[in-house]
This record gives structure tokens, C-alpha cells and sequence, in this order.
């Protein structure tokens, strides 16, 4: 089940938080739900206090209204597909659920497509992949609001686990970042090391640059080059008009990129899935510095209560067996005509 995306180009971050927010309560009612075999006195009664709670978060004091019409029908549309009658009897079983938050760039390549039916029809589960930033996404596994994390930002997911959050960074798969920008390459940085290039973009000042501004993996990635190329970030951040935010996943981000003729840093399996409708080209892809590794993380059900923990290990178990490695290995080859991951269980250089 697909159940959330981050918002497009543009996009203010508490707009973004927002829907995030949204899209969690709507996770939580279907679970709800399934839970309580539909009893409509007790729906009413536990939507009344989640909105209450939900209201008080500080992301829907704009939306409040907006936010209750459509819980309420969110309620209603639910109590319909899962077979809901005022006496409180199911009309249809319950079905156990997982709880996945994953990457932008996990979801916008297709991966967690091609993937959630193998599993789901596996082990009898149906999946709720809510996708964002990494940033996002580690808090809402801090919070309990899902069972198991995909991400790729290797610092931050072992001090997520150093926490007590997370029980095992588990590595299942990888590939590289590229810097990549109008195939003209006006800034000449084509062929230089990654840290190199932001010195020359820093230094020119005129070039575009679109950051995804969104404490994602990427965003990380792309700070700890400007840290290495010896700038402090906020002062990369107030340089000038030609550094630009797009507050958004990766997707959004190469296509503000490709409109502006800028240069920005992406993940390889975002920009080959993207590629056809940009105008933009490679320009930077060998440098080790760029590797990007992504992981799971199953959440500590003795830290955090109510998740999930038998069924995240058993996704972990799928990510990284010889069956799913070889699904992961394959995937992208016959329309782009090369590995968008590399599988890395047990394989993922240093």
C-alpha cells in the first residue's frame, strides 16, 4: 500500500511535515480498524482524540479544519472498504500490517514497487511504505509511528541505533551519488573530484546549484562535501541567488534542476529513472566519496512500544536473501540498461 509522498518543488518543509503528519493518522485509522473489528462508537471516539492530539503538533494549526473533513471521511470511505456495519461485526477479516518509512529515492525509482507485492504475498502482510526524507523518516521511527526503516545515511542510522531506536543497520543494497547539471557544463567542473567542484561553484558564485534542502540522505551527503571542501553550510546556504532549496525528494529536485539549467547532486537510480524527461547530463559519478548505501533499520520495540518487531525481521530477511539480492540486481537493467542498485548484502564497499 502506498501511502504518502513528500511534496513537490517548492514546497515550504512545515507544508511537507504537514501531509507527513496527515498521512501517519490515515495509517493509524485503517490499523485502527483492523484492530477493533470496526466499532463505530469507539472510532468516533478515538478519531476525536487523535485530531485533538494531532492539532496540538503545531502542523495543523493552519489546517485544522481542512484536517477534519478528512479524517471524517477518511473514517467513512474506510468503514466501507473493510465491510464496517453499525452492529461492530467485521464483514471481512483483518489483515496484518507492516509499517515501512523509506527514502524518497527507494520509492521514486520503483524498487518498493517491484518489491512490496514478492513480500506482501510472502509472508500475508499488506505494507504501508510511507516515503521521506531521511531525516523524516528516522524521526517518525523514533516516535512508533512505523516498524522498520529503509534509509541511506550512514552516520545518522548508527546514532539512531547508539539511541536504543533501532536494533541493526542491516546494508541490502547500493549505489553512487552524481553531480549532475546542463550537459554544456558552464561552471567546467566535469571530471574534477566532488569536493573540487563545489570549490568551483562556490568560488564562480553565478552558477545555479538546487539543494534538496530537506535533511534527506542526500542533504546530507551534499553538506558533509561542502564541509570537506572546507565551508561551513549556512554559509554555503547564504551565498547568493544561485544557491536554490527545493525543500522537496529527489524527484521534484532534478526536475527544478533540468527547469533552471542548475546543478545539483542526486542518486543514481533517481536520475536514470528520471533521466528521459530532463534536460540535464551527467557530470561527476567517479569519486568514492559518493557512495550511497542504503539500509533497514528494524525500530527497538524495548525503547519504542507497539511496533512491530517479528514482521520488520522478517523484511530484513527478504532485503538480504540470495532471492531478493538477485531481484534488486536486476532491476532497471531491461529499461535503462543498467543496475539502478547494486545488491549489498554483506558487500557494500567501504
Amino acid at each position: 500500500m502506498e501511502t504518502g509522498r513528500e511534496g513537490s518543488a517548492g514546497n515550504g518543509v512545515a507544508s511537507r511535515d504537514w501531509k507527513g503528519e496527515l498521512i501517519l493518522v490515515l495509517v493509524w485509522l485503517v490499523n485502527f480498524v483492523n484492530r477493533t473489528g470496526c466499532h463505530l462508537h469507539r472510532l468516533s471516539n478515538v478519531l476525536l482524540c487523535r485530531v485533538r492530539v494531532f492539532s496540538q503538533s503545531g502542523y495543523a494549526k493552519n489546517g485544522l479544519i481542512i484536517t477534519l473533513i478528512v479524517l471524517v471521511m477518511a473514517a467513512g470511505m474506510i468503514m466501507t472498504m473493510t465491510g464496517c456495519n453499525p452492529s461492530g461485526r467485521p464483514l471481512t477479516p483483518p489483515q496484518q500490517r507492516l509499517r515501512v518509512a523509506t527514502t524518497t529515492s527507494l520509492y521514486d525509482t520503483g524498487l518498493w514497487g517491484y518489491l512490496e507485492p514478492v513480500f506482501e504475498e510472502l509472508y500475508g502482510v499488506e505494507l504501508d511504505v510511507i516515503y521521506a526524507g531521511t531525516g523524516r523518516a528516522l524521526e517518525y521511527g523514533r516516535r512508533g509511528d512505523v516498524d522498520i526503516i529503509t534509509v541511506h545515511s550512514r552516520a545518522r542510522e548508527e546514532q539512531f541505533v547508539a539511541e536504543g531506536y533501532g536494533i541493526e543497520r542491516v546494508p541490502f543494497a547500493y549505489n553512487y551519488f552524481l553531480i549532475v547539471g546542463p550537459e554544456a557544463d558552464p561552471a567546467g567542473i566535469k571530471g574534477l573530484s566532488s569536493v573540487d567542484a563545489f570549490r568551483k561553484l562556490m568560488n564562480a558564485a553565478r552558477y545555479g546549484f538546487v539543494s534538496r534542502g530537506d535533511d534527506s540522505g542526500t542533504h546530507s551527503k551534499e553538506k558533509s562535501i561542502w564541509e570537506s571542501a572546507g565551508y561551513d553550510y549556512e554559509t554555503v546556504r547564504n551565498a547568493g541567488d544561485w544557491y536554490l532549496e527545493s525543500g522537496s525528494g529527489m524527484g521534484p529536485t532534478l526536475r527544478m534542476a533540468s527547469e533552471k539549467q542548475a546543478y545539483t547532486l542526486t542518486d543514481l537510480g533517481t536520475f536514470l529513472a528520471y533521466r528521459s524527461n530532463l534536460e540535464l547530463g551527467l557530470i561527476i559519478n567517479k569519486d568514492s566519496r559518493l557512495l550511497n548505501v542504503y539500509s533497514a533499520i528494524a525500530v527497538n520495540p524495548e525503547k519504542v512500544a507497539g511496533v512491530d518487531n517479528v514482521m520488520a525481521n522478517n523484511l530484513i530477511t527478504f532485503l538480504i536473501s540470495p532471492e531478493t539480492q538477485e531481484l534488486i540486481g536486476r532491476y532497471g537493467v531491461e529499461e535503462y540498461g543498467r543496475q539502478l542498485f547494486t545488491p549489498g548484502a554483506g558487500a557494500v564497499p567501504e
